[in-house]
């Protein structure tokens, strides 16, 4: 039932961002494709927009600025156990969020791969972490066919109080927007951008360099 569960929310979430091809890539090795970087950020909170290959879409909850500290909100492991999104295995360490809308949709898929994989040892010294509304057996099954083993997935399934407690939450489709988050060790938001076009990338490599300069402010 409950692997039927997260087939069928992939399976939903692939057509609402129409992507061909949804799947995860088995095996060693990732398949890049070019893709677009946003420029810029959209805004995060209540009735802001973001826009959908130009159709808007409307963000609910209470939106986060630079300079906010990370907010108390419980989120699922890969074992259904809950933790609190600001105290997770990194606190204390600088953390990369990168916020993904479902890790079984393309541009969801790089966005990982780009965290995991061409962070240049970043993972030695910062968390990295992927939040999704997939179910924690969807994100532990992409993990294992996409060999990822430097992230610490979360989902945010059972409501979306992540995406809510921070702004990030698409409440029509019911699935988080695209972003990425830089946390210090005060738990401090350094840096975020929120994709203004959900199809497009954030700038994770203006993310890693974040994360590098507030490590060597430390």
């Amino acid at each position: 039932m409950r692997i039927h569960h997260a087939g069928f929310l992939a399976t939903v979430l692939c057509l609402f961002l129409g992507a061909v091809g949804c799947q995860t890539t088995a095996g060693n090795t990732f398949t890049y494709k070019d893709m677009p970087v946003s420029n810029g950020t959209a805004v995060a909170g209540e009735g802001n927009k973001i826009m959908f290959k130009g159709s808007p879409l409307t963000l609910s909850g209470n939106g986060v600025r630079m300079g906010d500290a990370l907010r108390d909100v419980k989120v699922a492991q890969n074992d259904l156990s809950l933790v609190n999104i600001a105290e997770t295995k990194g606190v204390g360490k600088v953390r990369i969020i990168s916020v993904v809308p479902s890790l079984d949709t393309p541009v969801c898929e790089q966005q990982t791969h780009i965290l995991s994989e061409r962070n240049k040892g970043l993972d030695k010294m910062v968390e990295l972490i992927t939040v999704s509304v997939d179910t924690p057996f969807a994100q532990k099954r992409f993990a294992g066919e996409a060999k990822i083993a430097n992230v610490t997935f979360l989902s945010d399934y059972r409501g979306g109080e992540f995406g809510k407690t921070h702004g990030l939450f698409l409440e029509g489709p019911h699935i988080l927007t695209r972003a990425v988050l830089v946390v210090d060790k005060m738990n401090i938001i350094r840096f975020i951008q929120i994709s203004p076009e959900l199809t497009q990338l954030p700038d994770l490599e203006e993310a890693f360099q974040i994360a590098r300069r507030l490590i060597t402010e430390s």
